[in-house]
């Protein structure tokens, strides 16, 4: 059995966009579990993504407050398909990143995370994955928008491809 997976972060609706864009959205129609590493801004989001999600795996961020915060854990866990992932929205400056998290998520394969508007796929030294989607709506110093699908089997993330979104 395998699990398909779409990724976000750092979607500040509705403030960076009105809406996400209609490549994400079928994204999310079509997975298995959808992932949101925090900063949200509204809980519109949330409900809406609670609605169409056949599961949601999701934090707040620093932008979040209020309902966000209170409907929203700052770690979220789970396993998907032997696979033992962690969701985080901050995990601090780039330099020192691996070392930091394969510290704090000593029993996770994969921490996906967001805040940088960055994205990011690299394996510390003890074999933990880092992932940050990127933002689908806030591109800042990328050239494009991201966001990630990937399918999770036998305890192994694969398939992860960067999706990148039209300005």
């Amino acid at each position: 059995m395998s699990v398909s997976l779409v990724v976000m972060a750092d979607t500040h609706l509705p403030r960076r966009a009105r809406d996400l864009p209609p490549a994400l959205w079928a994204a999310v129609d079509a997975a298995d579990l959808v992932v949101h590493a925090g900063d949200w801004v509204d809980v519109a989001l949330l409900d809406a993504l609670e609605q169409r999600s056949r599961r949601l795996l999701a934090v707040h961020g620093n932008n979040d407050h209020g309902p966000l915060r209170e409907r929203l854990p700052e770690v979220a866990r789970a396993e998907v398909e032997g696979l033992r992932v962690a969701v985080v929205h901050e995990t601090g400056d780039a330099k020192g990143r691996e070392r930091r998290c394969a510290a704090r998520f000593p029993d996770t394969d994969v921490l996906f995370f967001g805040h940088s508007h960055i994205p990011w796929d690299t394996t510390t030294a003890t074999g933990l994955r880092l992932l940050n989607p990127g933002s689908p709506t806030d591109r800042r110093r990328q050239p494009h928008g991201t966001f990630v699908t990937a399918v999770a089997a036998d305890g192994v993330l694969s398939g992860v491809t960067f999706h990148p979104v039209a300005r």
